[in-house]
């Protein structure tokens, strides 16, 4: 057995050193050919024997060039989403603005313009800070507001800033009616499971009388604390009946606090008898227009006139 598995082997050996003794012989002789020759049976070899291997080549060229302009166009794609993200955002802060200045326009000296500032401490998620004090008008019980509606009321004021709380606070609680003035009850904060989900409940209206969906709830002026006719939210459905004598309905807020970066702070009280009604009345009507918001509470309902102008 050994001796035939030795035999194989050198007849083995003997042929590969054959093969390439014809390959160089073949490789001189190619070499030895004219530069037409040479040109004609490489075009033959292509056009044959390597087509398959050329063609899986020019398949693998074609797919890494696709793999680059697919990159391209991805980094492309996502230059225009930033550059459309950033515009979004100036058009939002462009629009919110707008409306703080028209409300200020409207208003005159009854408001002072005022930064929020979030101190982003643990437990003081619902206050916030404004850059305006006493020594602006702006007092404890002073009322933060936007084009929209109701941010908040100003709980301590020193000389230069103030402190405020906005309606996600557990202290919080309106006064509140119908736009029509049909209806009465008291606006609280309810906290949800994440502060996304805290909602306001208007409770303790009559029993008898239903509010439909959709339906503008405004501050009623009862208390004093806040002038009446302010949009506090609308009405998105009904929330439980308590003891078959009141009905309470959830709302939908005029404004989400987290998203108000500028406000307005309204300086002069006129008490219990004031009312800022005028300033969300829609040209030429006596009804309070319900509030369309997004999901930064930023789309304010329509202007009005002064009283007597």
């Amino acid at each position: 057995m050994p001796p035939y598995a030795a035999e194989n082997g050198d007849a083995q050996g003997r042929r590969q050193a054959w093969i390439a003794v014809a390959l160089v012989g073949l490789a001189l002789v190619l070499r030895g050919l004219s530069p037409g020759i040479q040109q004609d049976l490489a075009s033959l070899l292509r056009s044959s024997l390597l087509r398959p291997f050329i063609s899986l080549q020019e398949t693998l060229a074609r797919g890494r060039a696709r793999g680059v302009e697919v990159g391209v166009l991805r980094q492309e794609l996502d230059s225009l989403m930033a550059v459309v993200a950033r515009q979004r955002t100036l058009a939002d802060e462009n629009l919110r603005l707008h409306g703080l200045l028209e409300l200020r326009e409207l208003a005159g000296s009854t408001f002072h313009a005022v930064t929020v500032i979030r101190p982003g401490t643990a437990g003081s998620e619902s206050t916030f800070m404004v850059d305006a004090g006493t020594s602006d008008g702006v007092a404890s019980g002073s009322q933060v507001l936007t084009r929209a509606g109701l941010v908040g009321v100003v709980r301590e004021s020193s000389r230069g800033s103030s402190l405020a709380m906005d309606w996600t606070h557990p202290d919080f609680a309106a006064g509140a009616m119908t736009e029509d003035g049909r209806l009465f009850g008291i606006v609280e904060a309810r906290r949800g499971r994440f502060r996304e989900e805290d909602r306001l409940l208007l409770s303790g209206t009559a029993f008898h009388e239903r509010i439909e969906a959709g339906t503008l709830v405004v501050t009623s002026g009862a208390g004093g604390v806040y002038p009446r006719g302010i949009p506090i939210g609308t009405v998105v459905e009904e929330a439980e009946a308590e003891g078959g004598w009141r009905r309470s309905y959830w709302l939908r807020p005029a404004v989400l606090p987290a998203g108000v970066g500028h406000a307005q702070v309204l300086v002069r009280r006129g008490g219990e008898g004031e009312s800022l009604e005028w300033l969300w009345l829609p040209p030429g009507s006596d009804t309070l227009a319900p509030v369309e918001v997004d999901d930064q509470g930023i789309t304010p309902p329509g202007r009005g006139e002064p009283p007597g102008g």
